[in-house]
């Protein structure tokens, strides 16, 4: 037995609190496997780099929330990126919280365990690390209660969403995660199990967000910021709850919760649960990795403009690309491909625009053939090509943003859906074909992707070596050497109470906005 079962018919938010108790005191048996561990650790060191370059860039939101934190101290607190302080610790997690999620570029769960029937298929991303760092400073503990709580974590969030859709609802999706927030926080700052309880039940009836921060033309900083905002809200309710505050009880069960007002029961929750605490089985094995900035429903365009261009490298002679059909499912047809996306004036709207992504991406190509420094790649998922060409901040530029060439691909570029044949096959894998035309009457079609590089169930690219590349590309932003630190980020579990403190206190270079 690896797992622990929280039945429908349980109290199950008092469940969690006693997994989540359990879990960072060693109780329950056997621990999380070498490569839940490692594959962990890349998604923090991944995290925390996003949230550096996006501060190195002043990026609003982050840049914004770092500061109002530092107006916060506390001890013993917890530390923004960039400073060795002590602030509030709720205010150091939703600084850092929004500066990893500014790029939208960290990692990404999908919700889907087939083989448990936990298909609910919602969408999730690695932006709660920070609550557990937070809490670890707070209590003086060291990088391997980090990396448990960091396991944790995860796997309460990402089992909720196998199980609970919140966007059939419009609930933002950041509710999974504050819950798993609260119950990390909650057992790493020693919290009982119906202390945690309360607090879950506070944040799920106080603080619920809707999707109305992800609908518009142009999206503002609410959608960056959500996870953090909400991160916020789970750790203030849990030191509430351990101060004796009583949030409501039993609250999966409520009637008047949420969950039960849009899942109609006879008293029970509207799903099981079932958590892992040994073995290889977590919910983090199944998260996806960007390779970067793009929003992860465009995974499997890029993967096949990728794949077409390192096979048929003509396809980039100038004048040559005539048409490009894309081929996708639901919902990434309907996030990505909606008109409004069509003309980006920000970035926050440009890295949900699947002709733009992939628009900038040919456009890099395209440039770099014309440069003669386009490097053909046969790996089976070109990992070369895609470090060459990955999508950096600087592509979402205003500069970029209104390209001319760029702009004359995604006029070229018909976005269509792919109907119940795409729809089925999501979210067991992201489901694309491109189709590029050209000038000269030829026709080159990738096929169809389901598994692009990133994605946890592509078994053809060397990850670990693109994801270094990554790593070099967003830390030199914000460092002079990013690889001590890097190195630093892969030794996490390594790190004492001292190291994990300082662990981000170093000198963040600053540079132009690109916004």
């Amino acid at each position: 037995m690896s797992s622990v079962a929280l039945p429908r018919s349980s109290n199950q938010a008092l469940g969690i609190g006693q997994f989540a108790v359990d879990f960072v005191r060693g109780r329950l048996g056997g621990e999380p496997g070498d490569v839940v561990r490692e594959r962990t650790i890349l998604f923090h060191a991944d995290a925390v780099l996003c949230g550096l370059s996006a501060l190195a860039l002043q990026t609003n939101a982050p840049t914004l929330l770092r500061a109002e934190a530092l107006t916060y101290p506390d001890t013993p607190g917890a530390t923004v990126f960039g400073a060795s302080s002590r602030v509030k610790a709720e205010k150091a997690v939703v600084a850092n919280s929004a500066a990893v999620r500014e790029w939208d570029s960290n990692g990404t769960n999908f919700g889907f365990r087939p083989e448990k029937g936990a298909v609910a298929g919602e969408f999730g991303h690695n932006d709660f690390y920070p609550v557990v760092v937070a809490g670890c400073q707070e209590r003086g503990l060291g990088g391997r209660d980090a990396l448990m709580g960091m396991i944790l974590l995860d796997e309460i969030r990402g089992r909720l969403a196998e199980v609970f859709s919140l966007k059939t609802y419009k609930i933002d999706h950041v509710v999974h995660g504050a819950i798993g927030s609260a119950a990390a926080y909650g057992a790493l700052c020693g919290a009982t199990p119906e202390q945690i309880e309360s607090a879950i039940g506070m944040f799920v009836a106080h603080y619920i967000p809707w999707r109305a921060i992800r609908a518009g033309k142009q999206l503002s900083d609410s959608k960056g910021a959500s996870a953090a905002i909400s991160a916020e809200a789970a750790v203030l309710s849990m030191k509430r709850a351990m101060a004796g505050f009583l949030g409501p009880r039993d609250i999966f069960r409520n009637p008047e919760s949420m969950f039960r007002q849009f899942v109609r029961t006879e008293g029970d929750s509207a799903f099981d649960l079932e958590l892992s605490y040994s073995g290889d089985d977590f919910a983090v094995m199944g998260m996806h990795f960007k390779l970067g900035l793009y929003e992860h429903q465009s995974a499997g365009a890029l993967q096949g403009v990728i794949d077409i261009v390192s096979n048929h490298p003509e396809v980039l002679d100038p004048g040559a690309i005539d048409e490009i059909v894309i081929t996708a499912y639901e919902p990434a047809f309907g996030i990505i491909g909606d008109l409004a996306k069509r003309d980006p004036h920000t970035r926050q709207s440009a890295d949900h625009s699947m002709v733009y992504i992939v628009a900038t991406l040919l456009r890099k190509a395209l440039r770099s053939r014309m440069e003669g420094s386009f490097a053909l790649d046969s790996s089976p998922s070109h990992d070369g090509v895609w470090k060459r060409l990955m999508l950096a901040p600087e592509d979402y530029s205003q500069a970029a943003i209104f390209d001319p060439e760029t702009r004359a691909i995604m006029e070229r570029i018909r976005f269509e859906h792919g109907g119940p044949e795409y729809d089925a096959k999501y979210p067991d894998g992201i489901p694309t074909r491109v189709v590029i035309r050209t000038s000269r009457g030829r026709t080159y079609d990738s096929g169809l992707v389901m598994y692009p590089a990133g994605h946890a169930r592509n078994t053809s690219a060397d990850l670990r070596s693109i994801l270094t590349h990554k790593f070099q590309v967003l830390g030199s932003l914000a460092l002079t050497d990013p690889v001590p630190f890097i190195d630093r980020l892969m030794s996490l579990e390594q790190l004492s109470p001292a190291e994990l403190a300082e662990l981000t206190n170093l000198p963040i270079v600053t540079r132009e906005p690109i916004d």
